[in-house]
């Protein structure tokens, strides 16, 4: 895989990327682009690389970057909202397009994680995209975060999340605190996260509070039937316990035709590793979606 630091800007914040190429690109052509995009707390180092370094092989050119506010690019650090990553994903499309190696009119996306349900409402709203992947996502943020939390836990972060939007309105400033907060990991997810992803430069900062509102505020099964007549994959880990798998059955009912459900043996992160044999079939899973409707 060939990799061309990029860089673009979103609502005035400048995004760090990098472009991925096939090693069998040609200077010239024009192929499908594939924008693979990161959950909470994620890095385009970390899981766009991986989903580009399977994709790259079958052909297709991948831009991966980083959100406002991760890693180098600029932005509020850890100021998430699920809404800003809407755009952010947005205008990467639109850069891509400019891209003289991208075929601007053959465009798909994939979200892991958070990131599933934020390509599913870009897809909804953005017709330039032709296909979307959402994978391990949730996609009724309240419902969610009621179902990972008990009763009692669930009264304290409404709690936290008035205080928070009282500050915000009065002094300008969300409250910054533990990543985990209002997104608690799950023992399995979490042995994966020490060992391999905290180690990685910029992950898992301190998190502003608004995060957990804008996780409520986000319902994507609300706008995922707008995505036909394009089509939607939706893959999921039999056994994820951060993010259940009933998410995933409700969205795909939610959806329209064309749609496609994929259980992945695996859990939350547990396979996502390049030479984990689950890991390899979901990449020829999303390369099958991917090639009947960017290589028409």
């Amino acid at each position: 895989m060939k990799e061309r630091r990029i860089s673009f800007y979103s609502e005035g914040c400048k995004l760090d990327g990098t472009l991925y190429l096939p090693d069998d690109y040609k200077e010239g052509e024009k192929r499908p682009c594939i924008i693979p995009n990161s959950g909470y707390l994620g890095l385009n180092a970390i899981y766009p690389r991986l989903f580009s370094r399977g994709l790259t092989k079958y052909g297709y050119v991948c831009l991966g970057f980083d959100y406002r506010g991760f890693a180098k690019s600029e932005g509020n650090p850890g100021y998430c909202r699920l809404e800003n990553e809407v755009e952010d994903i947005k205008n990467a499309i639109t850069f891509a397009q400019l891209q003289d190696e991208v075929d601007p009119d053959n465009i798909g996306l994939i979200g892991w994680g958070m990131g599933a349900a934020i390509v599913t409402k870009v897809t909804a709203e953005d017709e330039r995209v032709k296909g979307v992947a959402a994978l391990n996502g949730f996609y009724n943020g309240e419902r969610w975060m009621k179902s990972v939390h008990t009763y009692v836990d669930w009264l304290k972060l409404k709690k936290l999340m008035e205080e928070d939007r009282v500050r915000r309105v009065t002094t300008g400033e969300s409250k910054y605190g533990n990543p985990y907060t209002f997104y608690p990991l799950d023992p399995d997810t979490e042995d994966v996260v020490k060992a391999d992803l905290e180690p990685v430069d910029g992950f898992g900062p301190q998190t502003a509070y608004v995060l957990g509102e804008s996780i409520c505020n986000f319902n994507a099964e609300e706008v995922v039937a707008k995505i036909s007549p394009r089509p939607i994959f939706i893959a999921h880990g039999k056994y994820n316990a951060l993010h259940p798998v009933d998410e995933a059955l409700s969205l795909y009912e939610k959806a329209k035709e064309p749609k496609q459900l994929y259980l992945i043996e695996g859990k939350h992160n547990d396979f996502m590793f390049e030479d984990k044999p689950v890991f390899q079939k979901l990449v020829e899973e999303l390369n099958r979606f991917f090639e009947k409707i960017l290589r028409k």
